[in-house]
């Protein structure tokens, strides 16, 4: 019996290793600089904000957390923190009932001068607010609303409210129109294709657009400060006010305020993304 000499199996090749080019060794480093300076910063601002004494150096003289009692105390942030959260939900709410509908219409129906209005929306997002903030205020005040709540949401819904239109246009002409038409042969009125069939289909498109009306308005500063009064002011208006001070505030309690203002931003932007995340939503549109 003999046995067959099977040949020699050749040993696995090495996986070739690839080096990073020069450009993402440029990126990359250019990233890691940008992050650690901003985490330098924020880092600065909460160590100041319990910092008793900080004469230079690294670290304060000492650590105290009195400046966010004095903070929530004797600068009106608990009112600054409430007057932010109603005027918050107020623009969100009022932006999205009137911007999905018009978005609607201008994703589905075709009018002479339709592009003009398209660019006209985009002018109150890319204009700096401070162009057309103080003619809001004059005419809020020559109307009786200047220092009132109705005046910050107003003025706060000239930019979100156009913001929530263009982005709601893409999400809406995703979606066939014979979607619609098969919900009318079934029977379904207006009401109920809008809010039963296009609803449930534009949710992602209306919860990223209400994280970014959010965001805008918690960071809106020129037309929220022209139109607030002492009750009705928002916690950027607060902190500027602060900061402004011609008595001195110290510098702490200043930076307390800022931590408590990052933190209220945060959480919101949290919140808005535990129900939608941005890839969610763009991989809705392109469904």
């Amino acid at each position: 019996m003999t046995t067959l000499d099977l040949p020699a199996t050749a040993p696995p090749a090495r996986p070739r290793r690839e080096w990073p080019t020069l450009t993402a060794v440029i990126t990359w480093v250019a990233a890691g600089c940008f992050v650690a300076v901003i985490l330098g910063v924020l880092a600065s601002v909460v160590v100041q904000s319990f910092s008793t004494t900080w004469r230079g150096g690294w670290w304060p003289d000492g650590l105290t957390a009195t400046w966010y009692g004095r903070a929530w105390s004797s600068t009106g942030m608990s009112q600054a923190l409430v007057n932010t959260a109603q005027a918050g939900i107020a623009v969100v709410v009022i932006a999205l009932l009137a911007g999905v509908p018009a978005g609607y219409l201008l994703a589905r129906r075709a009018f002479p001068g339709r592009s003009v209005v398209m660019l006209l929306m985009l002018l109150p997002i890319i204009l700096p607010p401070m162009t057309y903030a103080v003619q809001l205020a004059a005419l809020m005040y020559r109307v009786g609303l200047g220092g009132s709540m109705t005046a910050v949401v107003l003025v706060n819904l000239v930019p979100t409210l156009p913001l929530v239109v263009l982005i709601m246009v893409p999400f809406v002409e995703q979606i066939s129109p014979d979607v619609e038409n098969a919900a009318r042969v079934f029977g379904a009125n207006n009401w109920r294709l809008f809010t039963r069939v296009l609803i449930p289909l534009l949710l992602p498109g209306m919860l990223a657009a209400g994280i970014l009306v959010l965001v805008r308005t918690l960071g809106a500063f020129e037309l929220t400060f022209f139109v607030s009064g002492a009750d009705t002011q928002t916690l950027v208006v607060a902190l500027f006010g602060a900061i402004s001070d011609p008595g001195g505030v110290p510098i702490s309690l200043t930076a307390a305020m800022a931590v408590t203002y990052m933190l209220v931003a945060v959480l919101g932007l949290a919140i808005s993304l535990r129900f939608v995340t941005p890839s969610q939503a763009i991989r809705q549109r392109h469904r």
